[in-house]
């Protein structure tokens, strides 16, 4: 069943009515750093339950033990929901965002924490992922509140706002972490996304830390020691030469292409005039949907011993290196499940209508925590405030940013999409 257009006109209207208070939502939320690493996330858990009292709602908190996000490689993690209830008989509807963000880096001409807004775009770091959509849904949301409180209207179901703290490790303590508690069991779910396409698919990520250990010794006497970095070289080599390959495996999903392989960080040695003894380097390799993880990750683990095995070869026991390998990340591709059929259609159909263009379904190369409720078989899609492509929105680059028309535009869409999905 879906609402007149008269329903969708007033959410609209409201929407448009409460804007400028939504833009200052968001700026609260950017304004408060949650670099990860260190991810000491607690505090802007704290400044959302507050920002989110002053509207009427109530946040439950959920902190992840303290023990356990040490080890995890972060300082603090509170994850939060607000659940509202339509009336009974229809579904649950999760909408997450994720706060957590990389650090801001060099290269900014804004302060990236500053939320300044120049030539109707508001620059900082989680204005376009995905702090932005903590004020999408939260006004959609309220959108739909306030038309069912004036109409009377009898809806059924209940919408959680679902806001985590886990995105850029990989989520397990996240939406991962709500999901395995029991705390959550939605129906349906939406995440944070950009405006132009509604994601049904993405990409799986399996990350590693390879530690080449060698020996040290003098620079001026290199033949006492065993060079850990040369080592890691040849290692380094031969998995970038593995990207040629992947690109002869392409999927059939629209938006992603191939496999990919990168290395994002180096560690190692001690000084300028030492033999490095250790060095390690963390990979990140992207998986197609149609990948086997598995087979994946022993492939990896084939390349990087066969490179070990050539380059010690000849060489004495005392001066071949040994590796130690630790998987970091193994997400799974995000695939379709049936159930997603309504969350498609009312987004394509809204989304037309509001940004007067098609609103294609397809896949992406991004890998995010979407996929935990997936792996749950929870339908879920990927749909937000942002522009057409990552590298558009400056995302985990300097000067990220967000076009506020794309936000008004996308919280109407949602919005919609809500007030269809708790008319059953």
């Amino acid at each position: 069943m879906t609402a007149s257009t008269q329903q969708y006109a007033q959410l609209d209207q409201w929407i448009d009515a409460h804007f400028d208070e939504q833009v200052k939502f968001l700026q609260a939320l950017v304004q408060v750093p949650t670099d990860t690493p260190p991810g000491n996330n607690a505090p802007h858990a704290a400044k959302t339950t507050e920002l989110l009292k002053s509207l009427g709602y109530v946040a439950e908190q959920f902190p992840v033990p303290e023990a356990e996000v040490k080890a995890y490689g972060l300082t603090s993690l509170t994850n939060l929901i607000v659940r509202r209830p339509f009336g009974a008989g229809g579904k649950t509807i999760a909408l997450n965002a994720h706060g957590d963000v990389v650090p801001p880096g060099e290269g900014w001409t804004h302060p990236p924490y500053g939320a300044e807004i120049e030539n109707g775009h508001m620059y900082g770091r989680a204005t376009a992922v995905s702090k932005c959509d903590f004020s999408t849904f939260t006004y959609a949301l309220r959108a739909v509140e306030a038309l069912r409180d004036q109409q009377q209207l009898a809806l059924k179901g209940n919408v959680e706002l679902h806001f985590t703290y886990d995105e850029e490790f990989g989520g397990e303590k996240g939406p991962g972490w709500l999901l395995d508690k029991g705390v959550t069991k939605p129906d349906l779910m939406i995440a944070a996304g950009f405006s132009y396409q509604v994601v049904t698919a993405h990409n799986g990520c399996l990350q590693m830390e390879v530690t080449v250990h060698g020996k040290m010794a003098h620079a001026a006497i290199p033949e006492t020691g065993v060079d850990a970095l040369q080592a890691a070289v040849h290692i380094l080599n031969k998995l970038y030469a593995q990207n040629k390959r992947y690109q002869q495996i392409t999927s059939k999903v629209e938006g992603i292409n191939h496999p990919y392989l990168n290395v994002g960080r180096i560690e190692g040695g001690t000084n300028t005039n030492v033999v490095p003894g250790t060095v390690s380097f963390k990979l990140d390799r992207r998986m197609i949907p149609e990948e086997n993880p598995q087979e994946v990750e022993a492939n990896i683990r084939d390349v990087i011993a066969q490179a070990v095995t050539e380059f010690n070869q000849g060489r004495a026991q005392d001066a071949q290196v040994r590796i130690d390998i630790k998987r970091l990340l193994m997400a799974y591709a995000m695939k379709p499940l049936a159930g997603n059929a309504p969350l498609v259609q009312a987004i394509q159909q809204h989304g037309s209508d509001i940004f007067g263009e098609p609103i294609p379904a397809m896949g992406t190369p991004l890998y995010t925590d979407v996929r935990l409720y997936v792996e749950k078989g929870i339908p879920g899609v990927i749909y937000g405030a942002g522009p057409r492509t990552v590298l558009e929105s400056h995302a985990k680059r300097a000067d990220e940013r967000l076009n506020l028309e794309d936000l008004r535009k996308a919280t109407k869409v949602i919005s919609r999409t809500l007030l269809d999905l708790l008319q059953g």
